[in-house]
């Protein structure tokens, strides 16, 4: 149980001194403790309030008052403020240091521990008194829990039982907000949980006065603008853009809904002391005002982290405290935000916490059904954790392998474009060229280019000094030209292919061109995922003993190899297992890959980290080639690939993230280039190789998602906002994925997904139950 301190200040005046009474007792009992003192007259004081009041109020942040009165933000006079308020405040401890007030100071150090809550109720009718910087006392910020407030030496206490409401029901008053956001204070209201927020934007004076007397309020809320008399006597509210109302013109309806039940009101607005006094003389229990005129963007900050605090938990006063001195991360644009918001008491009363302003029994027989701050976060901690492990068990298993690997084509379409490689030229055999080699009577049996064709093809290809030459089209038999022979045998830069077999699908693979030496071959085998698609590159694998291709290394990687050979830049082997060529490493993937549940690992496999959908690298077709002329700058020293391309004809092509019908797929020469292109980019460019996360960062990704997904549900959005969120949510967890993507990270999209929108339906599931259950009264 706190600690409750009244400082009761008797006639007098700052030329005079004043005499003060010290009570200090437990909260809820009569003063344990009093004494009787004195401050001595100090008639500067008010002067120096003055002066520092003079300078804040020339510096014109945007304030909330009457739209009329806003300046234009002067900066200048931040530095006088600061220095105006320094002064103030030493001259201010000084008085409160005096001798005649020392046992006073005395017996509240004696009294009272550091440790305990401690409400502090300042009474007088004095209004500079009222005004000066009491929280500033340096005796009062010895203790952390402690909150100082205003209060009339004359009240009452309200008889009358206080009707229960299942919700916290806040009057909600947005008035004339020329030139400020109030739409920020509405948002913040609405977020409040177990409450009900009744809105009334620029009301009139009749639909103002009929709400007071139609409901049992707890909360009376107003953002716009405001002002006070200078004595600070009374005040005014700006309704709308044309009227403007005192307290007293709201008298009687204020009355009615004080003995409704009334406990709270908040001004949150400039300038109001005036708005305070009158309210006080009705005997509201406890009203919020701000000292001084208001900047907008620290009125919306003090609501913010006030509401956090009152809502989830602690006692008005400590909420109050709190989101007091969280303002002060804004007094470099805004000097002495922390100045400003004000308790005003009506002692009789005993502030009740959130929870007991919409308790439907006693506050000791109520169940804690609100979820405060800490049980929000522990159910949303739970609840995530759980999800998270559900996800990624049912992941583990291979059940979302059919929705994730899609969503990574997705996304591989999505990325943009990269320009054509320059290292790679491809000479395309197409349907046009098959049929001018047969109009020209050269034979096609086993190939698609005839032998005359070829031999003219590798004769050019030598004047121009390639640096390699990939010839991706099966020769398993002899050739019959004597030239022919010859040059495939001599042209050592030239690397043919061959099939390996596979036992386990029947196949027995394809034999290598007999003329070209065991060192210049190649595998063309292609890894394909189950729906036929190519995602994974395969450079290098052990034959099977009844393989008829003898070629360990693959075609795209024996090709790169010769590339980079003149760099000195060979293949070799990590201890691990790995190719390395150079300073990359090609790490092998697992059957446990990314999105992958349980794949074949065998050989030396990585992600195929495609270069673009569009035509990757130079194209020209055969016959162009054999008969016009070449720039040769666009042979030398590059590799030359020669592939079909053709559809009609012995068509070789495959399924990619690009497209898996048959008129999108690739051909297997432009595959090719993709993979030998992804070598080269990855050794001389640092083009990122794809990889995955690791498990535990996997988890954790999709744990954060999950919490994201509880945070949504905590704002307690209607269905349609959460709708909305949770859809804006999805596409920034798609955008950052793809930019990971881009960047060679293949993180998790479709998991996080499904965490995200299960803990939002479990915890919205949840908080309805909930409601219900306060609603009901169980």
């Amino acid at each position: 149980m706190g600690k409750l301190v009244v400082l009761k200040f008797g006639e007098g005046s700052f030329e005079q001194g004043f005499a003060v009474t010290l009570q200090i007792g437990e909260e809820h009992e009569r003063a344990a403790t009093e004494i009787t003192g004195k401050l001595p007259s100090f008639p500067e004081m008010p002067l120096y309030y003055s002066h520092w009041q003079s300078s804040y109020r020339q510096i014109g942040n945007r304030y909330r008052l009457h739209a009329d009165k806003m300046q234009v933000t002067n900066v200048s006079m931040i530095q006088d403020c600061e220095n105006t308020s320094r002064i103030l405040r030493a001259r201010f401890n000084t008085w409160l240091r005096a001798e005649e007030f020392r046992h006073l100071r005395e017996k509240w150090l004696e009294r009272l521990s550091s440790e305990e809550e401690v409400r502090v109720i300042l009474q007088t009718e004095n209004s500079q008194l009222q005004l000066l910087p009491w929280h500033l006392w340096e005796l009062l910020e010895r203790y952390p829990k402690a909150e100082i407030a205003l209060s009339s030496p004359s009240y009452d206490r309200i008889h009358k039982p206080r009707p229960k409401n299942p919700l916290v029901n806040i009057l909600a008053i947005v008035g004339n907000s020329q030139g400020i956001d109030t739409e920020a204070d509405q948002a913040l209201l609405q977020q409040c949980g177990n409450a009900e927020v009744c809105f009334l934007v620029e009301p009139q004076r009749k639909e103002l006065t009929e709400h007071l007397w139609g409901k049992n309020w707890d909360i009376l809320f107003f953002a716009g603008h405001s002002s006070s008399k200078k004595n600070g006597e009374s005040g005014r509210i700006y309704l709308n853009k044309t009227d403007s109302l005192t307290i007293g013109e709201l008298k009687y309806a204020l009355k009615k809904a004080i003995e409704n039940g009334l406990q709270l009101a908040i001004f949150n607005s400039c300038d109001g002391l005036g708005l305070a006094r009158e309210l006080a003389d009705l005997q509201i229990p406890q009203i919020i005002v701000m000292r001084e005129p208001i900047p907008d963007q620290v009125a919306k900050e003090f609501l913010k982290y006030f509401l956090q605090g009152f809502a989830g938990g602690e006692s008005l006063y400590q909420a109050v405290r709190q989101a007091r001195e969280r303002l002060q991360g804004l007094e470099d644009r805004f000097p002495c935000a922390t100045w400003l918001p004000m308790i005003c008491q009506n002692p009789a009363q005993i502030p009740p916490t959130w929870d007991e302003l919409r308790s439907t029994t006693k506050p000791k027989d109520t169940p804690n059904l609100v979820l405060s701050t800490k049980r929000r976060l522990a159910t949303t901690l739970l609840s995530s954790l759980a999800i998270t492990g559900l996800v990624f068990g049912v992941r583990c298993v291979g059940w979302l392998e059919s929705v994730e690997i899609p969503a990574f084509d997705q996304m591989m379409r999505s990325r943009p474009a990269e320009p054509q490689d320059s290292r790679l030229l491809v000479i395309a055999i197409d349907d046009d060229d098959l049929a001018i080699q047969r109009q020209n009577g050269e034979s096609l049996i086993g190939a698609s280019i005839s032998e005359k064709s070829l031999n003219k093809v590798l004769a050019k290809l030598n004047k121009y000094q390639p640096r390699a030459i990939g010839l991706d089209i099966y020769r398993d038999f002899q050739a019959k030209q004597p030239d022919l022979i010859t040059r495939l045998q001599k042209t050592q830069n030239l690397v043919g292919v061959c099939k390996g077999s596979d036992s386990t699908a029947n196949i027995t693979g394809i034999k290598p061109a007999p003329e070209i030496p065991p060192t210049n071959l190649g595998f063309s085998d292609f890894i394909h995922d189950s729906d036929g698609v190519i995602r994974r590159h395969l450079l290098f694998m052990n034959q099977e003993p009844t393989s008829l291709c003898p070629a360990t290394f693959a075609f795209s990687l024996q090709l790169a190899s010769l590339y980079l050979r003149p760099s000195g830049i060979q293949p070799k082997f990590t201890p691990e297992g790995n190719l390395q060529l150079g300073k990359t490493i090609f790490p092998n993937l697992k059957s446990r890959t990314g999105g992958y549940h349980d794949i074949d690992a065998n050989g030396g496999q990585i992600l195929l980290n495609y270069r673009s959908p569009k035509q990757i690298v130079q194209q020209v077709k055969l016959t162009q080639f054999l008969a016009s002329p070449i720039n040769p700058s666009a042979i030398k020293d590059r590799i030359v690939l020669i592939g079909v391309t053709a559809r009609g004809d012995s068509p070789d092509t495959w399924p990619t993230p690009y497209g898996a019908p048959l008129d999108e797929q690739m051909p297997g020469v432009l595959v090719q280039a993709h993979m030998i292109s992804q070598i080269l980019s990855a050794v001389q460019d640092g083009r990122p190789l794809l990889r995955v996360w690791s498990l535990w960062a996997e988890v954790a990704w999709i744990w954060v998602w999950s919490l994201v997904g509880g945070v949504l549900a905590w704002r307690k959005f209607s269905l349609p906002w959460l709708v909305l969120a949770v859809s804006i949510t999805s596409g920034v967890l798609y955008i950052v994925c793809l930019g990971l993507l881009i960047s060679g990270a293949w993180v998790p999209f479709i998991p996080p997904i499904l965490s995200l929108v299960a803990t939002v339906s479990l915890l919205s599931i949840y908080n309805s139950a909930t409601k219900v259950q306060v609603e009901n009264g169980q």
